[in-house]
């Protein structure tokens, strides 16, 4: 649900685990560490025909996606391992009590509280959106986005990477949308450069996303470190394999 969904579906349905004593404290910060991606409606949709005006592009970032969440998911299976307090018998009382409450007798009840979460969900989603880009606008106009990318541009020269990615990296960072809007508008001969920073922070999932699981993890016990390092370590995998891939196979280098 969470690959196919987006954000942030897959760290509100391992909170529910949680709340509803399904899995132990420790298996659900791993599944957190991984289980939160974007979707393939974004990435396919909106980053590779929308943004790079290229469906192949976009099935590269997706592919990649899904194998930087499916390695993080391996890494961080060892996730505080010999700490884990699951009580089996518990769990399986708490899941057979959850089936037994469903029946037909309460479905409108049921299908009303999934369409109210669901609401919800979009409402925190637009509300971090919008909060983010007027953010983001506030640090253009007032010139400290330019002054970070200043201070940030000796190290991009040293690697020979054009200092315009700066300011878009920079926005990812704080809100995706915008950020790899700002990316995929820079015309650059080397356009793999635009994918593999895209790759990265399609993985990381940016500022706005990182709160927006916090404020759903906050009803729980769960941690929010494990997804931190492991957003981080995804966003890190996706652009290497995206590197990979892009020199492995020649049909997937669109650099002029």
């Amino acid at each position: 649900m969470g690959i196919i969904s987006g954000y942030p579906v897959g760290a509100k349905i391992a909170s529910n685990f949680r709340q509803n004593n399904i899995c132990s404290k420790e298996e659900c910060e791993r599944l957190l560490s991984f289980t939160n991606n974007s979707g393939p409606l974004f990435i396919i949709g909106t980053v590779g025909i929308l943004m790079f005006h290229n469906t192949t592009i976009g099935i590269l970032l997706f592919i990649t996606h899904f194998l930087a969440c499916i390695s993080v998911g391996f890494i961080f299976r060892y996730w505080k391992k010999g700490k884990n307090t699951w009580n089996e018998t518990t769990t399986s009382n708490s899941y057979n009590m959850q089936k037994k409450s469903a029946s037909f007798s309460n479905l409108g009840e049921i299908l009303a509280e999934s369409i109210t979460s669901s609401i919800s969900t979009i409402l925190l989603i637009g509300g971090f959106v919008v909060i983010f880009s007027s953010i983001i606008s506030i640090f253009k106009a007032s010139g400290l986005l330019s002054n970070m990318t200043t201070l940030i541009e000796p190290i991009f020269s040293f690697f020979n990477i054009d200092s315009s990615f700066i300011q878009g990296l920079l926005t990812g960072f704080l809100e995706i949308t915008n950020g790899i809007n700002s990316i995929c508008s820079i015309n650059c001969k080397k356009i793999s450069i635009n994918i593999i920073f895209v790759a990265f922070l399609l993985g990381f999932g940016g500022i706005s996303v990182l709160l927006q699981v916090w404020s759903i993890t906050s009803k729980t016990d769960l941690s929010i470190k494990p997804y931190i390092y492991g957003k981080l370590l995804q966003g890190l995998l996706a652009s290497f394999y995206t590197y990979l891939f892009i020199n492995v196979f020649p049909f997937l280098n669109f650099d002029l």
